[in-house]
């Protein structure tokens, strides 16, 4: 009998999506003969059995196309809100997962979809994730897709960014997505030659920042462009969040424990725009005209490159080879030039940061690169 496999895309949207989708569906159903069920809109579509069968014909002329066709949420299987109460949807997933008959589930998805992914592995089921993000923060692989898309973005809004930066004679700071992990930002700002990259994995001073650019002045270099990760934080900003997660890893009691994720909680939210605060500092500090663009979520949209089609339809593709050999419980991450199955649990709850001596920041920082240390 042929196999009946699920999918869904959870999480931000990302480009490469519909490439995965493609890649997945061609090869399960026209090489493996299974049939493929899609759910609508992440795990809610799950839990409340909203789907739609896809073939070949489908699955047609969808390579290119940015978004995903399945639609996406931020929901999770064990916290979702339904009529304004939030419950507990596991076993309405369980359900859904027995009552189409599926062998297997697909997960596309970020660190939240892993960890959910998980939960879902824990209650039963068969799952399969595959790893998209334009953070490229997942663990165990070297690369998410979606991320050469959104660098692709980021890099010729910089290069724009530049002629006027020069016609002004202003600072210009350009932060990037990336939650909290600084690569979109560091491959980003090499590429389009930053002056100075903020990342969240090396809290800055801003006086140091200043300094920095008033050398450039100094050397007849009268503009700067400054690129910032969003999740980059001063060393006092950055102080305060350790000492909340060392009062978290210290705490015995659960309610303790809640209180200071609340705190890290309101911190991170509080903490968001503040791009702002930092080129208002810079202009105060520089006397130099500064201006700020949040390219935001300009850097999910849109056709995907050539290299995240590629890298999603060989997930894809691949992902329908395990599925035929039953093997699940896994994701497929790309690993030196190969595509191999790693334990779901062994990336739920981690991160991909970038490591302070990565050979990118040495790269940037012989070339004169600022990095706020």
């Amino acid at each position: 009998m042929s196999k009946h496999i699920g999918v869904l895309t959870s999480g931000g949207d990302c480009p490469g999506l519909n490439a995965a989708i493609r890649g997945l569906g061609k090869a399960a159903c026209d090489r493996f003969g299974m049939q493929v069920t899609g759910f609508l809109n992440g795990f809610r579509g799950l839990a409340l059995d909203q789907s739609r069968v896809l073939d070949s014909a489908m699955l047609s002329g969808v390579l290119t196309d940015g978004g995903t066709l399945l639609g996406t949420s931020r929901d999770k299987p064990h916290r979702m809100n339904i009529g304004g109460k939030t419950k507990d949807m596991t076993d309405a997933v369980v359900a859904t997962y027995q009552r189409h008959h599926l062998d297997a589930l697909v997960c596309l998805g970020g660190g939240g979809t892993q960890k959910n992914a998980l939960r879902l592995v824990e209650a039963g089921l068969n799952v399969v994730t595959l790893p998209k993000t334009i953070d490229n923060d997942i663990a165990l692989t070297d690369r998410s897709f979606g991320f050469d898309t959104a660098l692709g973005i980021a890099t010729e809004a910089i290069d724009r960014l530049h002629s006027t930066a020069t016609s002004h004679e202003r600072i210009i700071v350009v932060e990037v997505m990336g939650h909290r992990a600084g690569w979109l930002a560091l491959e980003a700002g090499i590429a389009g030659g930053a002056d100075v990259i903020l990342l969240p994995e090396i809290p800055y001073d801003v006086e140091k920042v200043a300094a920095a650019i008033r050398q450039r002045t100094q050397r007849g270099r009268r503009f700067s462009i400054v690129v910032v990760a969003e999740g980059a934080m001063s060393v006092d900003h950055a102080g305060q969040v350790k000492e909340l997660l060392e009062g978290k890893a210290a705490a015995t009691e659960k309610p303790e424990r809640a209180e200071f994720s609340e705190r890290l909680k309101q911190f991170h939210e509080e903490h968001v725009g503040h791009t702002i605060a930092l080129t208002r500092n810079l202009e105060k500090l520089t006397g130099q005209e500064s201006r700020l663009t949040i390219l935001g979520h300009l850097q999910r949209g849109g056709t995907p490159s050539a290299a995240d089609r590629v890298l999603a339809s060989w997930l894809g593709t691949e992902c329908a080879r395990v599925l035929d050999r039953g093997q699940h419980g896994v994701m497929l991450a790309l690993q030196a030039g190969a595509i191999v199955p790693v334990p779901i649990a062994d990336v739920a709850g981690r991160k991909r940061l970038v490591p302070v001596d990565h050979p990118l920041i040495a790269a940037a920082r012989m070339v004169g690169t600022c990095f706020g240390d």
